[in-house]
């Protein structure tokens, strides 16, 4: 069931400008330690950047970097750029000058939008950059003077559905990120199809996220999703710990908390967590990296919050497998969500049958044109209707997906594939682990073998050894996937999006 948009249809219609003609104005849609931010004054908001944008010479298609904490503001940047029909570029402030001048040429973007605060790197990222775009930095005379002389009412510009509207980056685990390009089309279908149909967003649901807006995931469940229902999103600028975040649930009772399986690891490791009332929650998300049945199990015990495991990728932009409220099954990512069509496939692109390992191929309404300025990537990746993914997964009897791990991750020792997801599951079993990574890397005669990172519990009573991790797995795995050395870390490295970079952990520059 994808939908099907008018002509013409810009998502700032749909996603708000939509619920103050439906009389909604004066409801809530953003909450904050600062207070409400209603309906109605985000659009009065919106309206003012995006006759600031018009100001600044921002033409329709140009892109446009919103380079914002969670704070009002980015909702009201990102909804400006997308009434002038220009396309939202959405990035983290706190990047590295050089990260920053590497987008400036890479997007070409006409403005970015930033904060007094963090403004000295984009700033000082303009020299040298080939295409260097007009800063328009609020908290500043000049910046804020901008918006608010600027006019409160605004005529949002007449784009096609098929129109790009926001740029996600690939949240791949090695090399630097692609430019994923969106339609409107793409947000709105997301919506019909997975926010009401799966997870049946209301006008009662009160959001809140553990990644922040610029994260595709985050953009939709924590933004776009409950303004579409009339409903609202907690906001909040402050890093989030899992103390900071139960702080947050604490203050705004939420009714949908948007999570990732680290969250959850800390969430569950916080000296106070029994201690902590989420019976606000109706329901809890997991994306962005796999959930390990155990950590999932170790979450209903402690807080009896449905947790709804699932995948999406910024090819399709959201969620297109995910478990039901009610019909959870742990260690899967459920079902395909309703207008997806979602197969397991064999390296000619061939149907596999249940139970075996293939690679993931999508179609439906949300997928991508492509990525920017990569057309051998694109021509790889987007073939007729079909966004063709490097997740390998199973399927069962009753269409219900498990993940196996990416086609680059997957480990093969003495002429036998394995997912090192099943020896990181093992691993996580012992009290004494907190998060294990396994990568395969190549021994002293090239030959590639698995090795295992591990961040221990803190403190572990008695503490734990290799030798002690090394044990436990022999008692639960085939001999050829256990790890051949085990490294205890502090912390894992982790990409751009947050989810473990297990290229680092195979470099041999970076290895222990």
């Amino acid at each position: 069931m994808p939908f099907h948009p008018p002509d013409p249809f810009n998502i700032a219609d749909y996603f708000l400008d939509d619920r103050v003609r439906e009389g909604l104005g004066d409801r809530p849609a953003l909450r904050t330690a600062g207070g409400i931010v209603t309906y109605a004054a985000l659009q009065a908001r919106a309206n003012r950047f995006a006759n600031a944008l018009d100001g600044m010479g921002v033409q329709p298609e140009q892109r446009v970097l919103v380079a914002l904490p969670d704070v009002p503001d980015f909702a009201a940047a990102l909804f400006g750029a997308l009434k002038r029909g220009a396309v939202g570029v959405m990035v983290n402030c706190y990047l590295t000058e050089d990260r920053i001048r590497d987008l400036y040429d890479y997007t070409r973007a006409r403005a970015a939008v930033v904060r007094a605060e963090h403004a000295d790197a984009f700033t000082r990222a303009l020299r040298g950059a080939r295409h260097a775009p007009r800063l328009l930095i609020l908290g500043t005379p000049d910046g804020d003077a901008r918006i608010d002389n600027s006019s409160l009412h605004y005529v949002n510009f007449t784009s096609h559905s098929d129109d790009p509207a926001i740029w996600l980056f690939s949240g791949g685990t090695t090399g630097r990120p692609k430019g994923v390009v969106q339609s409107h089309t793409s947000f709105a279908n997301q919506n019909e199809c997975y926010a009401r149909e799966v997870l049946g967003y209301t006008a009662d649901d009160i959001t809140i996220s553990v990644p922040k807006l610029y994260f595709g995931y985050a953009t939709g469940s924590n933004l776009f999703f409950p303004l579409a229902a009339g409903a609202s999103a907690v906001l909040f600028p402050e890093r989030c710990t899992a103390g900071e975040l139960f702080r947050q649930i604490a203050r705004h009772r939420p009714t949908i908390l948007v999570n990732v399986p680290t969250m959850v690891n800390h969430m569950l490791a916080h000296p106070g967590a029994a201690e902590q009332d989420l019976s606000c929650l109706r329901l809890a998300t997991s994306a962005g990296e796999a959930l390990p049945p155990s950590l999932h199990r170790r979450w209903d015990d402690t807080f009896g919050v449905e947790l709804l495991d699932g995948l999406g990728t910024a090819e399709m932009w959201h969620i297109f497998i995910s478990n039901r409220p009610g019909d959870v099954r742990p260690g899967t990512l459920g079902t395909a969500v309703p207008g997806f069509d979602v197969r397991l496939c064999d390296d000619a692109g061939r149907e596999i049958p249940p139970g075996e390992v293939g690679r993931m191929r999508v179609r439906g309404g949300s997928r991508a044109h492509g990525y920017w300025q990569h057309p051998r990537e694109t021509r790889r990746a987007f073939a007729h209707d079909w966004y063709i993914s490097g997740d390998m997964m199973t399927r069962d009897e009753d269409g219900y997906f498990t993940y196996q791990g990416r086609a680059d991750d997957l480990i093969k020792v003495s002429g036998k594939w394995f997912s090192p997801l099943e020896a990181e599951e093992c691993l996580l079993q012992h009290p004494g682990v907190r998060e294990a990574a396994v990568v395969g890397v190549p021994d002293a005669d090239g030959l590639i073998v698995p090795e295992a990172f591990i961040v221990p519990e803190a403190p572990a009573e008695p503490p734990v050894t290799p030798d002690v991790l090394r044990t436990h797995a022999r008692a639960h795995l085939d001999s050829y996937k256990i790890p051949r050395r085990i490294h205890l870390l502090d912390d894992l490295p982790r990409t751009h999006l947050g989810k473990v970079d297990r290229g680092a952990l195979k470099r041999k520059d970076t290895r222990p």
